[in-house]
């Protein structure tokens, strides 16, 4: 792995929590995601499965996590399942995690090798009345291919169909949605990885340079800062392309007098940051530009001091939506008869701004969060208002990482990437 090693107390004190939500005599499993090929003999980059990684640290193909805190032998309490490593997988593969490495970071003392997995379940589920199976319930997924997880959930059912089942989503919702102080360390190195990469690039943006030469710029910082790159696919919107809400084709050339819509962010440690910034390819606003920039930058700051704890996040966008209606109108975007007219169920405002304005972070982009209930201290949203005028050739989104404080207002991850119009000319101007 790039990143430096994370102390396993980390992971200790994860499943500690996982378990003490587990109903007794119940075992959990977590299965690490499949290498997904492409054609030929060729594949995807591996990307662990954030569940078992939240839990184990364990970032590779061929893990199994197993849980059972109330097994009759101490042995079986915790055990994590890895494929065997040897010399001709060291030479053709790369180094795999030995048993004693395995402890090292994960803090699990049973480092059992994989294809004993089938013979000591079978042992743990002659004690166990309950299995805890890991489904996938973001409220964002839309997967069509089965996953590792989703072969072993058959697989398992038609084995032991006497044992009752559990979810564990629910509790990873929970957990993984309030940060530990050492997952915000990760995250804001992610951050400051991202910020390097923003500031390597207000050098080199001018008219005439390709969006897929700024994508470049970004990929060189991030991996030379220990990230594996990108934590999500990145939009570089140059001029119109910025009205496509998830415009990733990056392959246009900047003009001089357009606007440059950025959302990118660097992983670190499987950990995401999420930046947007809009900038002039020229290095200059013009006049209405630079009016409609400090009208998403207004809504930005004032919509991040309403992330507090107990607010509720559908509550919270229906007084952004206000914030932005009011700035809609000081634009000559709306007027008072489009407000008063409005259809409830998609306000005036909705032209103009027709996304979400947050969403959990974490280990995925993406992250875990129960948006129903309450926001708590410790939780990270991302603030990432926007306004898009087609007719105009340009949008503008702005968003910035931040941390829900139990008192006060949140603690930006990004309070140190250039925001201010006027900043943003200055540092691109070389004053």
């Amino acid at each position: 792995m790039k990143y430096h090693a994370i102390d396993r107390e980390l992971f200790i004190a994860n499943r500690a929590k996982f378990t003490a939500q587990m109903k007794p005599n119940s075992v959990a499993i977590f299965n690490s995601n499949d290498i997904y090929p492409v054609s030929a003999d060729s594949t995807l980059p591996f990307a662990q499965h954030r569940d078992i990684f939240y839990l184990s640290g364990a970032d590779q193909e061929e893990s199994i996590l197993l849980l059972f805190p109330d097994a009759p032998y101490a042995h079986l309490r915790e055990i994590l399942f890895l494929r065997e490593t040897n010399e001709h997988i060291a030479i053709w593969e790369g180094e795999k995690l030995t048993k004693e490495r395995a402890f090292e970071v994960s803090g699990i003392r049973n480092i059992v090798w994989l294809q004993d997995f089938q013979k000591t379940l079978k042992e743990v589920m002659t004690y166990a009345d309950t299995i805890y199976i890991n489904t996938n319930e973001h409220y964002r997924s839309a997967v069509e291919t089965q996953t590792r997880e989703d072969r072993f959930i058959k697989w398992w059912k038609e084995t032991y169909p006497a044992h009752k089942v559990e979810k564990s989503n629910p509790i990873l919702q929970r957990l993984r949605s309030v940060k530990e102080n050492q997952e915000l360390a990760l995250m804001q190195t992610a951050c400051d990885i991202t910020e390097k990469g923003f500031r390597r690039i207000l050098n080199f943006v001018k008219p005439g340079v390709m969006e897929y030469e700024i994508e470049a710029e970004f990929a060189h910082e991030f991996l030379r800062n220990r990230s594996k790159g990108f934590a999500y696919t990145p939009i570089i919107a140059s001029g119109a392309n910025a009205n496509v809400l998830h415009y990733i084709e990056n392959n246009q050339e900047c003009k001089a007098g357009d606007l440059l819509l950025l959302d990118v962010g660097a992983e670190y440690a499987n950990y995401s940051s999420d930046l947007s910034r809009t900038i002039p390819v020229s290095g200059r606003f013009t006049d209405r530009q630079r009016a409609v920039y400090n009208a998403v930058l207004k809504v930005k700051n004032e919509a991040t001091q309403l992330l507090v704890p107990g607010t509720l996040w559908k509550e919270y966008h229906v007084e952004v939506g206000k914030i932005m209606t009011s700035e809609l109108l000081g634009l000559g975007l709306l007027d008072k008869a489009d407000v008063q007219n409005e259809d409830p169920a998609w306000p005036a405002y909705k032209k103009y701004f027709m996304h979400g304005t947050s969403h959990h972070l974490g280990l995925d982009t993406h992250d875990y969060g129960l948006l129903h209930e309450p926001m708590q201290p410790n939780m990270v949203f991302t603030v990432e208002p926007g306004i898009y005028i087609p007719a105009e050739g340009f949008g503008i989104r702005l968003e910035d990482d931040v941390v829900i404080q139990a008192s006060g207002a949140p603690f930006n991850l990004m309070r140190n990437i250039p925001i201010e119009a006027a900043e943003i000319e200055s540092l691109m101007n070389g004053e």
